[in-house]
C-alpha cells in the first residue's frame, strides 16, 4: 500500500527490475513494460502487478493521499462542540465539496478495488511514507478498506525511492508501528476538534451578525490550535513596530589617508545621543593627525554547514531563490518521487554511513550538470563555479568523508541528501535550481573549514577620541568553494584596505562628518523568518509549518507588506504621506477631520488620505487577523497560546516514542475544547462584533487601494465603442476581469475574463477577426517567466476554430 501514483510507480519499477545481488532473486525477471498501461487486479489499471514467481505476486496499491478523514458525526454546522468525530471515506456521499465530483468518484473507485482486493490477499504491506501522516494514511485503509489488517501487516521502512533501498526494506520488512500511529492519530483528532468547534463558532457568529444588520456578505473563518499562535507572532510583532518610538543619535565617519591608501572609520562608541556633542568631536577632531594605537589580526574558521533537514532547505531556498516554504516542500516532495533526493519532511541534520557517502559521490559526477554558471559569475567576484565532476574528484581525493553533522536528529529519516541518480525526465527550472541546491549542500558538508582574516584598527586623536575599522577577507575557501553560487559573501571584503597598517602609523585626516541615525523597530516577519520562529516555540511539525504560513495567506489574516510604493505588493499599498500611527491608533475608532496621535489609522485610509505604515517590508496581519487575536486573547486566550500548543507538541512526541498513552492526552484536549467553546459561548455577541468590523474596515480599505492605484486600460470598447476596457475585479469572487468604463453612465455590459495571476498591459492591437483588444501578460509561473499575447474575447472565432 503506497500513499501515491508515482510512489507506487517506483516501487513497482525497483522490484520487477532484479539485480545479481539482490535478495528478492525469486521475482520474475520480465518487467511490466509500461507500467501506466499495466492491468492491476480485476482487470483494471488502477494498480500495478510485479510477479515474484507462478504462485505469489505483489499488487502494488496506491492512495492518492488521505481516503479517510475525520468528519462530524452530527452533521448540522450548528452543533458543537464536536468532541468525538469519526473516520469517513472522503468519498462519503454527505458531504459533496471535496475539490470536485471527479476526485470524489476516484477515492470511493480506489476504496471499492483495495476492499475488494483484500477479501483474496494473503499478506500486506504498509508502504506509505515513514512518518505520521504516512503512518495514518496507511493504517486508515487497511483498517477500514481493508477490514482490520493494520496488526497483521508489515511495515516498509526507506528514506529514499532508490532501487536498493526499495529491494532491502522490501527484504527487512518491520512490524507495524503503533506508537507512530497513535501519535499521528491523537494529532488528527486533536487538530480536528480544535478547529471545527472554534472555527464553526466563529463563522456561525459572524453569520449571525451580518443577518442581523441585513448584511449577506460573510467568510468563512477557521482557527486552530497552530493557526492561533503563528498568527498572534505577526501581530506582537506589528504592535512592536506601531509602538516603536524612533529616537535619534548619531555617529562621526573619518576618512584617513596614508601616503595614497585611504581607509574609513568610525566614532567609538558608535552612538552618541547628543548632536551639540557630536559636532563638538568633529570640530575638536578636524585638521588634526591620527595615530594607530593597535592593530589586530585574527584567523577565524567558518564551519562547514549542516546537511539540510526541511527547515533549512525552506530557509535557505526563501533566501537564495526567493521560494516559498510551501513551494519548496512541494518541489523537494516531486525531487524525491523522482528518486533524485532522500526522504524530505525530515527534521534529521545527520548523514549516516549506511548511506554510502562514496557511492552516491560518485554517482553524482555521471549526473547531467546542475545550474548553468553563467548567471553566478557575477555574484561570486568573477570566480567559476566548480562543477560536479571537479568538486568530486577533489573530494574522493580527501583521507575521509565525514560530514559535518548538526544535533538535530530524527528517529525516522536521515538528512535530505541527493541520490546521485540520472533524472529520467527534464527537470523544470525550480527542480533544477532546488536539486543544484541540495546536491551542494551534500558536498560542502564534506569540505574543509573556510577561513577567513580580520583586521582590527584603533586610531587614537589628541590621545583622546578613538576611531576604530575593521574588515573581513576570505582566505582559505575551502568548503565555500563547492557551494560557491550559493554563500553569503556580503559582511566580507574582496581586497584589503587595512592590512598595510602598523602600530603607530601616523595618519592624515582627509574628511570628518557626523552621521544622524534613528533607532529601528524590529523588523517584520517574512515567510522564512515566521517559519524560524514556528520551530524555536517548537509549535507545529516539520511537515505542516510551511502549510500553516500558507493558511493564513488563504484566510486573509495575513498579507505581504512592500515599504516601496508597489500595488503589486501591497494590498493596502496607497501614496505615502509623512505620517505614521502607533499600535492605539490603529484600534481606535474615531473620526477627526485633521491626522492627530490620537486619529484611527482606519479612518486616514477611509478619507482617502492615507498615512505611511512604518517598519520594514515583510508579513503584515489584515484588520481582519488583529481582531481575531485580539478577541481571542480576551475570551479565549488558550487557543493563541503558545505554550499550550508546545506542551500539546510535546506530549504528541511522547506517545510516539512510547511514553505517554494516547488517551489520556486526547481527553486532556476534549476538557480544553470544552472550555474554549463555553468562553466562546458566554462573549460571542463581543467577538462577532469585533470580527465584522474588521471585515468591513479591510474592505473599505481595498477599496480605497484598489481606487488609488493606476488604471489599467486594455484597449477601445468594441460594444459601445465609446469607453474603454479596463481590469476591474468583482467584489464577490475577488477575481479579474475587464469591464466598460462605460458601464456606470452608459450602461454598457462589456466584459472579459482575465487570468487571474500576472501583470497586463494593453498593446494598442485589435483581433483581426473578433475586433477586440488583444493583450499581453507577464509573469512567473513554478519559477519561471511567461510571456504572452491573447484576444480577451472568450466567444472569439478564432479561439473556436482551434478548439
Amino acid at each position: 500500500m503506497c500513499e501515491k501514483p508515482s510512489a507506487a510507480r517506483r516501487i513497482a519499477e525497483s522490484l520487477s527490475i532484479v539485480g545479481p545481488k539482490s535478495k528478492l532473486s525469486s521475482i520474475n525477471t520480465v518487467q511490466v513494460k509500461n507500467l501506466s498501461q499495466s492491468k492491476g487486479v480485476l482487470d483494471n489499471d488502477i494498480f500495478f502487478n510485479v510477479n515474484v514467481d507462478s504462485n505469489q505476486k505483489y499488487i502494488i496499491c496506491y492512495a492518492l493521499g488521505h481516503l479517510y478523514g475525520l468528519s462530524d458525526t452530527k452533521g448540522s454546522e450548528q452543533e458543537f462542540p464536536i468532541l468525538y468525530p469519526s473516520w469517513q471515506a472522503l468519498s462519503w456521499s454527505r458531504n459533496q465539496s471535496i475539490k470536485s465530483k471527479s476526485l470524489t468518484y476516484k477515492i470511493k473507485r480506489i476504496i471499492d478495488e483495495l476492499s475488494k482486493l483484500s477479501k483474496v490477499a494473503t499478506n500486506f504491506i504498509h508502504a506509505c511514507d515513514y512518518d505520521q501522516e504516512g503512518e495514518v494514511i496507511g493504517y486508515n485503509i487497511l483498517q477500514y478498506a481493508c477490514k482490520n489488517k493494520y496488526s497483521v501487516s508489515k511495515r516498509a521502512k526507506f528514506s529514499s525511492l532508490t532501487d536498493e533501498e526499495i529491494r532491502n526494506s522490501f527484504s527487512n520488512l518491520l512490524p507495524p508501528n503503533h506508537n507512530l500511529k497513535d501519535a499521528g492519530l491523537s494529532r488528527h483528532l486533536i487538530d480536528y476538534i480544535y478547529g471545527i468547534n472554534l472555527s464553526r463558532a466563529l463563522t456561525n457568529s459572524v453569520k449571525r451578525k451580518s443577518n442581523e444588520k441585513n448584511t449577506k456578505k460573510f467568510i468563512t473563518l477557521s482557527i486552530g490550535r497552530v493557526q492561533g499562535p503563528t498568527l498572534a507572532f505577526v501581530v506582537e510583532r506589528e504592535k512592536e513596530i506601531l509602538d516603536h518610538i524612533s529616537t535619534p543619535y548619531w555617529n562621526i565617519l573619518a576618512v584617513f589617508q596614508k601616503n595614497d591608501r585611504t581607509l574609513k572609520a568610525y566614532y567609538f562608541p558608535q552612538k552618541i545621543e547628543s548632536k551639540d556633542l557630536a559636532l563638538s568631536i568633529v570640530a575638536e577632531c578636524k585638521n588634526q593627525l591620527g595615530k594607530v594605537t593597535d592593530v589586530l589580526t585574527n584567523k577565524t574558521a567558518i564551519k562547514q554547514p549542516y546537511p539540510f533537514n526541511i527547515g533549512d532547505l525552506q530557509k535557505e531556498a526563501y533566501r537564495v531563490f526567493k521560494f516559498s516554504p510551501n513551494y519548496t516542500l512541494s518541489v523537494a516532495e516531486k525531487l524525491y518521487l523522482d528518486a533524485l533526493i532522500s526522504y524530505p519532511r525530515t527534521s534529521s541534520q545527520k548523514l549516516p554511513p549506511s548511506i554510502n557517502y562514496t557511492k552516491i559521490i560518485s554517482n553524482i559526477s555521471k549526473m547531467a550538470g546542475g545550474l548553468k554558471q553563467d548567471p553566478y559569475v557575477e555574484k561570486t567576484e568573477n570566480k567559476n563555479v566548480l562543477c560536479y565532476s571537479v568538486i568530486v574528484s577533489n573530494l574522493l581525493a580527501q583521507k575521509s568523508l565525514i560530514p559535518n553533522e548538526g544535533k538535530q536528529d530524527d528517529p525516522a529519516h536521515p538528512a535530505i541528501y541527493p541520490t546521485g541518480q540520472k533524472s529520467k525526465r527534464v527537470l523544470d527550472e525550480s527542480e533544477s535550481k532546488l536539486l543544484d541546491l541540495i546536491v551542494r549542500r551534500f558536498f560542502a558538508t564534506f569540505g574543509k573549514e573556510a577561513f577567513y582574516q580580520q583586521v582590527s584598527v584603533t586610531i587614537a586623536i589628541k590621545d583622546k577620541y578613538i576611531f576604530k575599522s575593521e574588515e573581513k577577507k576570505i582566505i582559505s575557501e575551502g568548503w565555500i568553494e563547492f557551494y560557491r553560487p550559493y554563500f553569503d559573501y556580503s559582511g566580507y571584503v574582496t581586497t584589503d584596505t587595512l592590512s598595510f597598517l602598523k602600530k603607530d602609523d601616523i595618519l592624515k585626516i582627509v574628511n570628518i562628518e557626523s552621521i544622524e541615525k534613528t533607532t529601528q523597530p524590529p523588523p517584520r516577519f517574512n515567510q522564512s523568518t515566521l517559519l524560524q520562529k514556528m520551530e524555536r516555540e517548537k509549535i507545529g511539525t516539520k511537515a505542516t509549518r510551511s502549510e500553516i504560513i500558507n493558511t493564513l495567506f488563504k484566510r486573509n489574516y495575513i498579507y505581504n507588506f512592500s515599504t516601496a510604493n508597489d500595488s503589486k505588493s501591497n494590498r493596502y499599498a496607497p501614496p505615502l504621506k509623512k505620517n505614521t500611527a502607533t499600535w492605539s491608533e490603529m484600534k481606535a475608532d474615531k473620526k477627526p477631520a485633521i491626522i492627530t496621535p490620537s486619529e484611527s489609522i482606519q479612518n486616514v485610509r477611509l478619507q482617502n488620505d492615507p498615512i505611511r505604515i512604518k517598519g520594514s517590508s515583510g508579513i503584515r496581519p489584515t484588520e481582519m487577523g488583529i481582531a481575531l487575536v485580539e478577541s481571542m486573547k480576551k475570551y479565549v486566550p488558550n487557543i493563541v497560546s503558545t505554550s499550550l500548543t508546545r506542551t500539546m507538541e510535546e506530549q504528541l512526541e511522547q506517545i510516539e516514542s512510547g511514553k505517554k498513552p494516547s488517551s489520556s492526552v486526547v481527553d486532556q484536549a476534549r476538557e480544553q475544547v470544552r472550555e474554549a467553546v463555553k468562553s466562546f459561548s458566554d462573549n460571542e455577541d463581543h467577538i462577532a462584533e469585533e470580527i465584522s468590523q474588521s471585515l468591513q474596515k479591510d474592505r473599505r480599505m481595498e477599496s480605497i487601494s484598489n481606487k488609488s492605484r493606476t488604471t489599467v486600460s486594455l484597449g477601445a470598447c468594441p460594444v459601445c465603442q465609446k469607453g474603454k476596457l479596463i481590469v476591474k475585479k468583482s467584489t464577490k469572487t475577488r477575481k479579474r476581469f475587464a469591464g466598460c468604463t462605460n458601464y456606470s453612465s452608459s450602461n454598457c455590459t462589456a466584459t472579459a475574463p482575465l487570468p487571474s495571476t500576472g501583470a497586463l498591459r494593453g498593446l494598442k492591437k485589435i483581433c483581426n477577426e473578433c475586433k477586440w483588444p488583444i493583450v499581453a501578460s507577464t509573469g512567473t509561473n513554478q519559477g519561471k517567466r511567461y510571456r504572452w499575447q491573447f484576444c480577451i474575447n472568450p466567444q472569439c472565432p478564432l479561439k473556436k476554430t482551434k478548439k
